[in-house]
């Protein structure tokens, strides 16, 4: 494992080293550029009327006596857009329904077309000189609505005779998929020992990015073009839902990204708001702002997590695993969208049987349609909720078998030397050493000390728990990527790439590759991204912008190279072969006859060197890891206090550690979240009921314990040249069954055997008052 100790940034940098973050110095002077940053002068505002009902006729829209408000320019409504050919966002295709008809894809509109289907669905948007004055105008518009029945979460809409979401979707179904062989299962456990079975239900989160979306779009006079200003985790994906929405050409679009102030995949897709600043931008041919505030953020932004699951579970005697059974219900909201229906249908199940050989395997997820905001990616996507449920089945096999909880996973890991192994669905893992990690996390936690931890608790009227999980994680989604690289004639080298920065400290690790590879020093050296105008590729989610984009900038610096010494040897009269290249300068071997690197740059005709490329990796890498959390429980108040959490993971080479340690600690401390704190409640009628902070848990500080992150490093990835695994979503996919568990286990001897996410003081003082 790896010590991590940051070192003061040198003049030059090697990967594997924990070089301090470059891109911190302007955000702790104040001089980040977010968004909403952007001075106001010579902007409209616009602001959004919603829908305070979830799911409702609009009878009638009276916007008359608020157009003749001090300062309102216009006032839009889906007539409005649809009456100048503005067509639907785009959502998610390619699935089946039970029938094997393809997938419901109902029309998204902008603006609530007729019918709301969600509370905080955008149905009027005003246009006014001053966000105040939009805000007043907005009181006066006059909307009628005949009040529907809604289905208000997943148990509602999939029980008989629901409330529909979708005419076109009926029994609220929008899509399901199948995985495995259902009867070559059924044989399997209808012979088994045992069979474990588990309902469990992931609770609904807020995403809650520290900056909520703010999008300002500026219109040019004389081109006609837009350019949209926006905290966005995919520049070009944004840019490429355009020409469709609009029936225009891409170049009329201009995207620029500058500080997001946090992703976590709910900025990663192309909202309503996005489209109808877009739209007025260019009606009016005026520069628009729409600010969100917090509660929109919570009531229009993209929603995570939200599955009911049935497990069954098929064993030996002895704990040998035989076969597994799901049936997994996901809530895609009001709205397929893309990455809402990929999470439950398709990027989930890639690992569902986690780090287990499971030779019998069979899956139905059905996506269901609710009358709740869209599902988007949030931190994980489909991992964190399936390896929970692979935990928790786990840990409750074990128990009803007698099999102690660390022997039922070690009998059933896949073991090293199967790698690479193919999984039911599949997927091929590259690399993996599970039994190692377990090894290296029973030791950092000291597993064999915690008889007399809990004693120690005990006598101070404490119930100790500890909790135990292993997992993996599916990390890519999209497979290529962009660079140029470029040396000016100025001195300075520049590697433009498509992936996004959005806090997790990506430049400084592109900076360290290049470093290394160019052999130049960090001075010297530039990343740019986030403008569409400039770069190309493909954004960063998934946990790809590493093993994905870091080596593209690999496979791009040694075609620059390859193209920079063909330049260097026809400068020197001299073969390529004959060529050496150290410390940005290129020398005729055995002789001092050179040229440097900028030099030659300057030589050229436009004074730079620029080469272009794209790289494909086109697989999955697989981080790893284990994790064990302590608790203590007070059973006077059902408060639960986090004592440690600490995780070992598999991550392959780490380009900076510190870096790496950071994005798991930050997972680990949003799973905490869910885990112990955050849910959303939408009632059966679909109100939700805890969109602001007052009702909503977030975790603070105090809630956290102390966290503790240990780097594998001794499985490097063997499908891309940097041999890096993903990371960026690791954390969040160990600790909330690692918690749980333990709350469970301090539990156990009150006979509590199962509680439902999140394990706030309510619930458990209640299970144990019970």
């Amino acid at each position: 494992m790896t010590e991590i100790a940051t070192i003061p940034n040198p003049t030059k940098s090697k990967t594997g080293s924990s070089l301090r973050r470059v891109e911190d110095a302007h955000l702790i002077l104040g001089k980040g550029r977010f968004t909403d940053n952007r001075p106001a002068v010579g902007q409209l505002h616009l602001h959004f009327i919603r829908s305070y009902l979830a799911h409702g006729r609009i009878v009638s829209i009276d916007k008359e006596e608020a157009l003749q408000s001090e300062g309102v320019i216009a006032i839009y409504t889906a007539e409005d857009l649809l009456a100048d050919g503005v067509k639907p966002l785009p959502i998610a295709g390619g699935y089946k329904r039970p029938d094997g008809r393809p997938m419901a894809q109902p029309e998204w509109h902008a603006l609530a077309n007729g019918v709301v289907r969600y509370v905080g669905e955008a149905v009027v948007a005003v246009v006014a000189e001053s966000q105040a004055q939009a805000v007043d105008a907005a009181q006066l518009v006059e909307i009628e609505y005949d009040e529907l029945p809604a289905a208000g979460n997943l148990a509602a809409a999939s029980a008989p005779g629901a409330p529909l979401v979708w005419e076109e979707a009926p029994n609220n179904i929008v899509a399901q998929k199948t995985f495995g062989d259902e009867a070559t299962v059924a044989e399997v456990f209808a012979k088994a020992h045992h069979v474990t079975k588990l309902d469990l239900t992931n609770n609904r989160l807020v995403g809650n990015a520290m900056e909520p979306r703010t999008v300002i779009c500026e219109f040019d006079k004389n081109s006609g073009r837009r350019t949209i200003r926006i905290g966005h985790q995919h520049p070009h994906g944004l840019l490429g839902t355009l020409p469709g929405i609009f029936g225009e050409k891409a170049e009329n679009f201009h995207v620029i990204v500058e500080d997001i102030g946090g992703g976590f995949g709910v900025k990663a897709m192309t909202y309503p708001e996005d489209v109808v600043v877009i739209y007025a931008s260019g009606k009016l041919q005026s520069n628009i702002r729409w600010r969100g505030s917090r509660t929109e953020d919570f009531q229009a932004t993209g929603h995570g997590r939200d599955q009911i699951n049935h497990a069954e579970l098929a064993c030996s005697a002895d704990g040998k695993i035989l076969g597994m059974r799901l049936h997994n219900l996901g809530n895609l909201g009001a709205f397929p969208t893309g990455a809402g229906a990929a999470i439950p249908l398709e990027v989930g199940p890639k690992v569902s049987t986690s780090v287990y050989h499971i030779p019998a395997y069979y899956l139905v997820t059905d996506a269901y349609a609710t009358h709740t905001a869209p599902l988007a990616a949030y931190r994980g996507a489909g991992r964190p909720e399936a390896v929970y449920l692979m935990e928790r089945l786990m840990e409750k096999a074990a128990s009803e078998l007698g099999v102690d909880l660390i022997e039922m996973r070690r009998k059933n890991f896949i073991p090293v030397d199967a790698m690479p192994y193919t999984n039911p669905l599949g997927e091929v893992y590259d690399s993996g050493d599970f039994n190692m990690v377990l090894d290296l996390i029973l030791e950092q936690a000291d597993w064999n000390g915690f008889e007399a931890r809990k004693a120690e608790s005990a006598k101070q009227g404490k119930l100790r728990g500890r909790g135990l999980s292993c997992y993996i994680e599916w990390t890519g989604a999209v497979w290529s990527e962009d660079v140029t690289m470029e040396a000016s004639g100025a001195g300075k080298f520049t590697c433009y790439s498509g992936t996004q920065a959005m806090g997790q400290g990506i430049e400084t690790a592109y900076l360290q590759l290049l470093s290394e590879k160019m052999d130049l020093p960090l001075e010297q050296l530039n990343v740019v991204q986030g403008d569409t105008d400039v770069v190309k590729g493909n954004g960063s989610y998934g946990s790809r912008s590493l093993y994905i984009g870091g080596s593209a900038i690999h496979e791009g610096v040694l075609k620059f190279m390859e193209a920079a010494k063909k330049l260097a040897a026809e400068n020197l009269e001299a073969s390529p072969e004959d060529l050496v290249y150290q410390e940005g300068r290129f020398e005729v071997v055995g002789t001092n006859v050179g040229i440097g690197l900028f030099e030659l740059a300057l030589q050229q005709p436009e004074q730079k060197i620029e080469v272009s490329s794209s790289t494909t990796i086109p697989v999955a890498s697989w981080p790893n890891g284990a994790q064990v959390a302590e608790v203590e429980v007070d059973p006077e108040t059902g408060m639960v206090k986090m004592v440690s959490l600490i995780a070992v993971d598999d991550v392959g080479n780490a380009v900076n550690p510190m870096l790496v340690a950071g994005q798991v600690h930050g997972g680990m401390a949003q799973s905490v979240g869910q885990a112990l704190l955050e849910r959303t409640v939408y009632d059966d009628s679909g109100q939700f009921i805890n969109s602001t902070f007052l009702d909503y848990a977030m975790p603070r500080a105090d809630d956290m314990p102390p966290i503790q992150t240990n780097l594998f490093r001794e499985q490097p990835c063997r499908t891309n040249p940097l041999g890096s695994k993903g990371v960026g979503e690791l954390g969040t996919v160990g600790a909330t069954p690692a918690v749980v568990n333990a709350v469970l286990d301090a539990l156990r001897e009150h006979g509590i055997k199962h509680l439902e996410m999140p394990l706030t003081p309510q619930s458990v003082w209640a299970a144990l008052n019970s």
